[in-house]
C-alpha cells in the first residue's frame, strides 16, 4: 500500500479546518454539529476523525492559527528599527492577519473572533490558550512601547504596558466593530488613529 504523504496529510487537514471554520462563522459553535462539518468538507466522519478527535479541537485549532498568523505579522512588523507608528503597525498587522487566515471577509474573520473569545468563558482550554497567546503579545507590545521611548517618540512617563494594552484594545476593539458592523475599513482606522494621536491640549498644567 503507497505510504500517504505528509503534504496530503497536511492539505486533507487545511480541507478540514476551512470547512469547519465556515460553518463557524455562519451559524456560530454551539450551533454547529461535527455532522455539519462533514457535509461540508465532504468527507467521511473517519476521514474527519482522523485528524480531529472533535468539535472542540477542531476550535481550539482554529484559534490557535488565527493568534498565531497575528503574532507572526506583528512580530515582523516590531522588528524594524524604529517600530512603525501605531497606525502604521495596526494597519499592517490587521491586513496581514486577514490575509493570512484566508478567510472570504474580514468580516468573517472578525465574527468567528468574537465567538472564541466567548468560548474562553466556558472552554477552559481555549481560555488557557488564548489567555497565553495574549499575553505574549502584551508583552510585544511592551516592547515596542519602550522602544518608542528610547525614540523619543512617546513621554517617559507612560507606564509601557498601559500603552501596550491601548494599542492592543484599538485592534480588538477594530475586530469587534468589523465583526459586528461590517462598515469600518483598515484606512479608516489608521486615519483615526492619526488624529487621535496629533491630539494637543493648550494652555493646560
Amino acid at each position: 500500500m503507497a505510504r500517504v504523504s505528509q503534504e496530503h496529510l497536511d492539505a486533507r487537514r487545511r480541507q478540514i479546518m476551512v470547512g469547519a471554520r465556515r460553518c463557524f462563522a455562519r451559524n456560530g459553535f454551539h450551533a454547529t454539529s461535527m455532522q455539519d462539518i462533514l457535509k461540508e468538507v465532504g468527507l467521511s466522519a473517519g476521514a474527519v476523525y482522523r485528524y480531529f478527535s472533535g468539535k472542540e479541537e477542531l476550535i481550539e485549532a482554529i484559534a490557535e492559527e488565527a493568534f498565531s498568523v497575528l503574532h507572526d505579522a506583528f512580530d515582523e512588523a516590531a522588528r524594524q528599527s524604529p517600530p512603525p507608528l501605531p497606525d502604521e503597525l495596526l494597519g499592517y498587522v490587521l491586513r496581514q492577519c486577514f490575509a493570512g487566515t484566508g478567510f472570504d471577509t474580514e468580516r468573517e474573520f472578525g465574527q468567528l473572533v468574537l465567538q472564541v473569545w466567548g468560548e474562553t468563558t466556558r472552554n477552559e482550554v481555549l481560555g488557557a490558550k488564548v489567555h497565553a497567546a495574549v499575553t505574549m503579545m502584551r508583552a510585544g507590545w511592551t516592547e515596542v512601547v519602550k522602544e518608542y521611548q528610547r525614540q523619543g517618540i512617546m513621554p517617559d512617563d507612560v507606564e509601557p504596558e498601559y500603552a501596550a494594552r491601548t494599542l492592543m484594545g484599538c485592534a480588538m476593539g477594530f475586530i469587534a466593530q468589523q465583526a459586528l458592523f461590517g462598515d469600518l475599513e483598515i484606512d479608516q482606522l489608521q486615519q483615526g488613529l492619526r488624529g487621535v494621536m496629533r491630539m494637543q491640549v493648550t494652555g493646560a498644567s
